[in-house]
């Protein structure tokens, strides 16, 4: 979908990232999250310029467009957008400035979620604004196997505290979910939902490197995607 195109459905999670390439570990997130928490949509969100990568993707934007569409194609209720694509004065994109663009596409009433996996989380104290994104949208956590209560709150930025309050868990396996409130200096307060035990041992950079090296992290890539990578030559030696 275009930018800035009227986005159906009345929960909605925001999925960012560089997709570079989109893995089997995003597609395990979106479904888990999507079950777990009753989503309409999830919104796959390539992103133009990410702040804390200066070097940028390795594949151009629009490849990485073409892949998670790819990766999407199949999946009820996940849309690809262009929302956080370059923008013309080459400055970065801030998750905080996106989230309230899809705010303005979404209905008055819908509810808008922020999904992050778990290495994502891991570096979220250092994003832009970071405080401000519990409060644009309620966040969910794919946690790390076995990451406990304590190291998520180790992740926050400085100023937002997390309360444990009455922490309960619904469903089991993929769809078990914990809930937190999330609490800022002046009081307000946001939902943050973790889902448990769903890292996948791989990441983009090893799948990357593995058409460099066959080190055999290709076996995470989804097969529409595996097929554009080699008929557009991507993550490929340069001759």
């Amino acid at each position: 979908m275009a930018d800035h195109e009227p986005i159906a459905g009345r929960r909605v999670a925001f999925f960012g990232g560089s997709f570079d390439p989109p893995h089997t570990g995003h597609m395990a997130i979106a479904r888990a999250a999507r079950k777990a928490l009753a989503l309409d949509t999830i919104l796959f969100a390539p992103v133009g310029a990410q702040p804390l990568k200066p070097l940028g993707s390795t594949a151009s934007f629009e490849d990485r467009m073409a892949m998670t569409e790819l990766a999407t194609s199949d999946e009820p209720g996940m849309l690809v957008s262009r929302v956080d694509a370059p923008r013309p004065d080459g400055a970065p994109n801030y998750t905080i400035d996106t989230l309230r663009s899809v705010r303005t596409c979404i209905a008055a009433d819908a509810e808008l979620f922020c999904l992050i996996g778990a290495d994502s989380m891991h570096g979220f104290r250092h994003w832009y604004r970071a405080a401000e994104i519990p409060f644009a949208a309620s966040l969910i956590v794919a946690s790390r196997p076995g990451e406990n209560l304590e190291n998520l709150v180790s992740l926050l930025p400085g100023g937002i505290r997390l309360e444990t309050g009455e922490v309960t868990s619904q469903g089991s396996g993929d769809s078990a979910l914990f809930t937190y409130t999330i609490v800022n200096p002046s009081g307000a307060t946001a939902s943050c939902y973790v889902l448990p035990g769903l890292h996948v041992d791989v990441s983009a950079s090893q799948i990357r490197a593995s058409k460099l090296n066959g080190t055999g992290s290709e076996s995470f890539l989804l097969p529409k995607v595996a097929e554009y990578i080699s008929e557009h030559h991507l993550y490929a030696e340069k001759e």
